[in-house]
């Protein structure tokens, strides 16, 4: 039986079963938690009518990038994951500000426009992202995206991923935003846990891995299209990969200098 990825993974747990409350204060895995306030460029992509009103209808992360534009993941807005079409979801929100998923602090803001990349490739997780303009500025602060050749994607870097999601593996999902620290990746050893399946392909121009030696601490279902942060930029979004937290399967992100040329055409502000 193949491994299954975060999209398809997620895609399953998302649709086919309620939302669950997390168990008591687990973590992205291997990971802490940490404040909003500390990293307010954090955002939720939420549901309450596809996901219900526990944690929010949290299904997936994102980043705020620019005064009202938010990345994240081309295939959190799938109909895999949503169960429907982008366009068929009522109450899409951008979720800002809120430590608590189970609370109300914060603020939640509709998107006013959604460009989800027509490129994106569901067999290899090419091009993994999509681009939300939001009705009014989000007043968090945003995170610059490390452009091409910036040093923060350079291998042994230490950087940090955030989100919402599975702090188990195993469907225990948190209420509060944690974080755990990893280091950015060679392409080679990438490449190698990647040569291509049906889980997907790693592919350096596009993707960025990173892990910690031997594993523990990771990304996870629900995780998807949130933030791997480096040097203070943004450098890759939670896109695919085997399990969590596996020494021999690292976390595979979309690269953020990817990201630019659609930020520029779909959510400049």
């Amino acid at each position: 039986m193949r491994s299954i990825s975060y999209a398809t993974l997620g895609a399953f747990v998302l649709v086919l079963a309620a939302p669950t409350t997390a168990a008591a204060d687990g973590s992205v895995v291997g990971g802490d938690a940490v404040h909003v306030s500390e990293s307010p460029w954090v955002v939720a992509l939420a549901s309450h009518e596809r996901f219900g009103t526990d944690r929010s209808g949290q299904f997936c992360g994102g980043v705020l990038v620019g005064r009202s534009t938010v990345v994240t993941a081309a295939h959190c807005l799938s109909k895999e994951v949503l169960g429907v079409p982008w366009q068929q979801v009522r109450d899409l929100r951008v979720v800002i500000g809120r430590d608590n998923l189970a609370g109300r602090g914060g603020k939640e803001l509709k998107a006013a426009n959604v460009w989800v990349n027509p490129r994106y490739d569901s067999w290899t997780n090419e091009g993994d992202m999509a681009v939300l303009k939001l009705e009014r500025p989000a007043g968090g602060r945003a995170i610059p995206i490390a452009g091409r050749g910036d040093a923060a994607y350079k291998p042994g870097t230490r950087a940090t991923v955030y989100g919402w999601g599975d702090t188990t593996g195993a469907g225990s999902y948190a209420t509060g935003l944690r974080s755990a620290g990893v280091n950015v990746l060679e392409d080679s050893v990438c490449s190698q846990a990647y040569p291509g399946s049906a889980d997907g392909t790693y592919k350096p121009a596009s993707m960025l891995c990173a892990g910690a030696q031997g594993g523990g601490r990771d990304a996870c279902q629900g995780d998807s299209g949130g933030p791997l942060v480096a040097r203070g930029r943004l450098v890759g979004l939670v896109s695919w990969g085997t399990g969590c937290g596996q020494a021999s399967h690292p976390g595979v992100y979309t690269r953020a200098s990817a990201l630019l040329p659609a930020v520029s055409e779909h959510g400049a502000d």
